[in-house]
């Protein structure tokens, strides 16, 4: 009877990368789910993808400004629109750009080409 080979560890893939430095919550989903889906391995696109991660961190913050504060507040001159409301958009602007320069939202979402049966009235019965 042959010998059983020796098991040995083998590290999977799909935890993905880790980040270059410390994220938050959200920025740290967001590598996360990107580093699993994608495989970026130049050292430019996983700058890019660090920094949309730091923006999204930022743009929860802000976010969470904004709702304790209310999305108007009292001016000298009555009431205004929060000044971090401007913030909040740019760093979620930034997010979705970088995601595209990345090249991450340029996937179709159905697959290519003819349906493998026919359809409308052309289906077989």
């Amino acid at each position: 009877m042959p010998k059983k080979p020796a098991l040995k560890i083998v590290e999977s893939n799909l935890t993905g990368r880790l980040p270059p430095r410390k994220l938050g919550e959200h920025g740290e989903r967001l590598w996360r789910d990107v580093t699993r889906a994608y495989h970026i391995e130049d050292v430019g696109g996983l700058e890019l993808l660090a920094q949309a991660c730091a923006a999204a961190d930022r743009a929860a913050a802000l976010t969470a400004a904004i709702a304790a504060d209310g999305e108007t507040i009292q001016g000298e001159n009555g009431p205004r629109a929060h000044p971090c409301l401007q913030h909040e958009l740019s760093a979620r602007s930034f997010v979705v750009r970088t995601l595209a320069r990345l090249g991450i939202l340029h996937e179709s979402a159905k697959p290519m080409g003819r349906p493998a049966e026919g359809f409308g009235w052309q289906q077989k019965e």
